[in-house]
């Protein structure tokens, strides 16, 4: 693994997400040794991933280069590695490239899909939680459309154009937007021989409204942004299964789609070991108290969407997004510097900043503190924060010319087939 032996402290970070990035920027000047491990070598702007997936930015206007974020921090070093297991008796990580001790640990690792344990789902829709998962999805709508222009069966060129998504979260409504603008910009333009009004999006959702998080007055204004778009909303509807051609719902649809996305909800990624610790059952995350120590385990920490800190304004949990994930980091941060220092840990507080969402072109909702704001106005302000909170500031620039460019022309200029997504035949 080829890290040096110290005298210093030595911290490992477990994922380098929002929560992981935060926590590594606020020890740049402290006498530790920090080691980084992550699956791959960036960091990956989650918000944005659906813009990839629906052509509006290539991958590399939303993923960063872990080791150029800390490439001035000293006695920082990463290592692209799979953890696999924590010992905490003897204070080891056992990764895919070796073992590491430590002296304190954090695990930032997030989530990933969760399907609820069908499998059928698993196997043959669409998550959308890493760029690669991404770029499969631009791949394979592009393949869909393509193969629906050359169809000559009326039947199968409507599977071919019939885009299903499960979960009106965020992530869903984002998603329905962007391929309902796909459809009016691109379609007419680029495939003339198809019908615009051929082209299906369908969402499905469990709940009684689109964006539950969010106010009722966002998702009554996010609900008409996308039928205004028409966008086929279907609510209080449960997805039953998806064997790579129908949809079915426990009410009775049925949806034939080549193209069923997964974003109707996500589960912690835990790290095996950990001894005398229970997981969350539902959520799959890990309890912390409010210093976001791991029960039981004064120098393990969990961040971000992995940890569950109960507090009166969140029993079950801070929502699983950005914001609580960049707080806890800052914070955790601060207070390992101040037990290094001999001083009393501060407690986490979280500042909702507010919650914003994306329906498409001029259309927006936000809600800030009491403001319930919706349309162009909501829009700007989702682009701008959107855009503060990129890393990098090529990534800014990159994607600030690819949004005007998009808005002006009504274009997605990165439309391509890179690497063929193969779908497994039945």
């Amino acid at each position: 693994m080829n890290i040096p032996e110290t005298q210093l402290p030595r911290i490992v970070v477990i994922g380098g997400g929002f929560a992981g990035i935060s926590l590594i920027k606020q020890l740049r000047k402290s006498k530790l040794q920090v080691v980084l491990f992550d699956k791959h070598n960036y960091h990956t702007f989650q918000p944005l991933l659906y813009q990839v997936s629906t052509a509006g930015l290539e991958p590399d206007s939303i993923a960063y280069p872990l080791r150029k974020i800390f490439r001035k921090h000293t006695h920082f070093h990463f290592r692209l590695a799979t953890v696999n297991y924590i010992d905490t008796e003897k204070k080891i990580v056992e990764t895919s490239i070796g073992n590491l001790r430590f002296d304190y640990l954090v695990i930032a690792t997030g989530t990933r899909t969760n399907f609820f344990g069908n499998k059928n789902i698993e196997e043959n829709s669409m998550p959308m939680k890493t760029v690669p998962q991404a770029l499969d999805m631009r791949s394979l709508i592009l393949q869909n459309i393509e193969a629906a222009d050359i169809t000559d069966k009326p039947e199968e060129r409507k599977r071919f154009l019939n885009f299903v998504i499960a979960g009106a979260g965020p992530t869903g409504v984002e998603l329905a937007g962007a391929l309902a603008e796909f459809r009016k910009g691109i379609l007419k333009n680029d495939y003339p021989n198809l019908n615009e009004a051929d082209m299906c999006v369908h969402l499905i959702e469990g709940g009684d409204r689109v964006l539950g998080p969010m106010s009722e007055a966002a998702s009554k204004k996010a609900l008409k942004a996308l039928q205004k778009l028409d966008v086929k909303v279907h609510l209080n509807t449960f997805v039953q299964d998806y064997d790579g051609a129908i949809v079915t719902t426990k009410d009775g649809l049925a949806f034939q789609t080549a193209t069923f996305i997964w974003a109707a909800g996500v589960t912690g990624a835990p790290v095996e070991g950990i001894n005398g610790v229970s997981l969350i059952a539902r959520a799959n995350r890990y309890l912390v108290d409010q210093y976001n120590r791991i029960e039981g385990h004064p120098t393990l920490f969990a961040l971000g969407d992995i940890a569950l800190m109960k507090t009166k304004s969140y029993p079950n949990g801070h929502p699983q997004v950005a914001q609580p994930a960049i707080q806890q980091g800052r914070n955790l941060g601060k207070n390992i510097k101040r037990m290094l220092a001999g001083k009393k840990m501060l407690p986490f507080k979280y500042y909702d900043k507010g919650t914003l969402a994306t329906i498409g072109r001029n259309k927006a909702v936000a809600d800030i503190y009491k403001l319930h704001l919706g349309g162009a106005f909501a829009w700007f302000i989702w682009m701008f924060v959107h855009l503060y909170f990129l890393v990098g500031f090529r990534n800014r620039v990159v994607t600030f010319f690819n949004w005007t460019y998009n808005y002006i022309n009504y274009d997605r200029a990165a439309r391509l087939i890179i690497r063929p997504f193969k779908v497994k035949i039945k």
